[in-house]
C-alpha cells in the first residue's frame, strides 16, 4: 500500500474526501443582525474554500443561551437554518463538503449576550477565566454562571438534537460536536468546573455523561458515521482544565468508541486559541490518543500545522487528516497552493473577529486555479 499524504483521498465515515486538507471551525463573528443569521457574505466565504477535503463551520450555538460572542451565526431558529442553507448550497455547487459544528459556550458568556440579561448557565456556579466578546471593543470578564438543574440539562440535550435536525434541514453533510476549548461540554468533563454531586458530577464516568447524552441525541438524527467530536485535552482556555487530563480524555475516547463516529478532532497542545505556544505538554498531543481509536473512526489533527508537518503526520499514521485554520483564513485555495508549492498569503490577525468583507472574503487566490487538486 502506498504511503498516504495530504492529497490522498480519505473515507471519513460515509463521506469520501478528495484530500486530507481540512478547514476547521473558525469563529469569525460576521453573522447578520438581528437574529445571528448566516447570510450571503458567509456563503461566499465558505464557497471560496470548497477545495478543502472537508469544511467544518464555525461553531453554531444550538441555543439562545449558547452564545458567547457577538454576531455568531446560530442554528436554533428556522431563519438561521434557512441562512445556513445558502451556505451549504454555495459549497456544494462549488464541489465541496461541509459539516456544521454544534456549539454551546456555557459559562464562557456574559449577561449582555443572554436572553433577558440573565446569567450564563454551566454545570456549577463557578466563573470561567477570561472575557466575553459582547460587542466590538467590549470584553467584560465572565460572570459567575447559574448551575443548570437536571431538567435544564435534559432541555439542553434536546437543544443539541434540534440543532442537529435543523442542520440536516439546511443541507449539511454531517455535524461536529464542540467538546473542546472550555465550552459547555468540556465544562461538564472537568472536575474544576463541574462540582455537581448528582449523576452528572464526581467520577469521570459521571462527568462524561453529558457528552454521551448529547452525542446519542445527535445520533438519533444523523447516522454516527456523519458525526465527529472535537476535543482539546491540553486546553488552557477558560481556566477549567480537568486535574487529570490524560485519564479524563482516554476515558472519553473509549466511551465514544462505542458509538462508531466518523472522527475525533483533536486540538494540538502547541496552540492556544489563535496563538502558537513556545512550551507545551507533548504528552497530550493527538498521536498519543490515535492508538485508542476503534473501528473506522478517523483522527483529525488541528493546530499550528505547516504543510510539512501535516504531510509527516499523515504519512506516519499519527493522523488521518489535518486541519489548517489560520492558513485557510488567508488562503481560500489552500489545497491548490500546497499542490503547486506556491507561497501562502499572510493572514491579518486584526481582521479575525468581526467586521465585513475585509480580511474575510478578499484574500487573493492563485490565477488560474487548477480544476482539481492532484492525488
Amino acid at each position: 500500500m502506498d504511503t498516504p499524504n495530504l492529497f490522498t483521498p480519505l473515507q471519513l465515515g460515509s463521506i469520501t474526501l478528495p484530500n486530507r486538507i481540512l478547514m476547521p471551525p473558525l469563529t469569525r463573528m460576521r453573522a447578520r443582525m438581528p437574529g445571528n443569521l448566516p447570510w450571503e457574505l458567509n456563503a461566499e466565504y465558505y464557497r471560496q474554500r470548497a477545495s478543502a477535503g472537508l469544511i467544518i463551520t464555525e461553531g453554531a450555538p444550538v441555543s439562545p443561551r449558547g452564545h458567547g460572542y457577538y454576531h455568531t451565526p446560530g442554528i436554533h431558529t428556522e431563519a438561521q437554518a434557512e441562512g445556513w442553507k445558502r451556505v451549504t448550497e454555495a459549497v456544494h455547487d462549488a464541489g465541496g463538503r461541509i459539516f456544521i459544528q454544534l456549539w454551546h459556550v456555557g459559562r464562557q458568556s456574559h449577561n449582555d449576550l443572554q436572553p433577558n440579561g440573565e446569567a450564563p448557565v454551566a454545570p456549577s456556579a463557578i466563573a470561567g477565566v477570561g472575557q466575553a466578546y459582547v460587542a466590538p471593543g467590549a470584553q467584560p470578564d465572565y460572570p459567575v454562571p447559574r448551575a443548570l438543574s437536571r431538567r435544564e440539562i435534559a432541555d439542553t440535550v434536546e437543544e443539541f438534537r434540534r440543532g442537529a435536525q435543523r442542520a440536516k434541514q439546511a443541507g449539511f453533510d454531517g455535524v461536529e460536536l464542540h467538546g473542546a476549548n472550555g465550552y459547555l461540554i468540556e465544562q461538564f468533563l472537568s472536575d474544576r468546573s463541574n462540582h455537581r454531586t448528582d449523576e452528572y458530577g464526581g467520577s469521570v464516568a459521571r462527568r462524561t455523561r453529558f457528552l454521551l447524552e448529547v452525542t446519542e441525541a445527535v445520533a438519533s438524527v444523523w447516522q454516527p458515521d456523519r458525526i465527529g467530536v472535537r476535543l482539546s485535552p491540553a486546553n488552557t482556555f477558560g481556566g477549567g482544565a480537568p486535574s487529570d487530563r490524560w485519564g479524563t480524555f482516554t476515558h472519553v475516547v473509549r466511551e465514544l468508541n462505542r458509538l462508531g463516529l466518523a472522527y475525533l478532532h483533536f486540538v494540538e497542545p502547541r496552540v492556544a486559541g489563535n496563538l502558537d505556544l513556545a512550551q507545551f505538554d507533548d504528552a497530550l498531543s493527538s498521536r498519543h490518543f490515535k492508538p485508542l481509536l476503534a473501528g473506522n473512526t478517523q483522527l483529525i489533527s488541528a493546530g499550528g500545522h505547516t504543510f510539512d508537518s501535516g504531510q509527516a503526520a499523515v504519512a506516519s499514521g499519527e493522523a488521518d487528516a489535518v486541519a489548517f485554520g489560520r492558513a485557510f483564513i488567508a488562503n481560500p485555495d489552500l489545497p491548490h497552493r500546497f499542490a503547486a508549492g506556491a507561497p501562502l498569503n499572510r493572514y491579518q490577525r486584526e481582521t479575525f473577529y468581526g467586521g465585513a468583507a475585509a480580511g474575510y472574503t478578499d484574500y487573493p487566490t492563485l490565477q488560474p486555479v487548477a480544476e482539481n487538486v492532484p492525488a
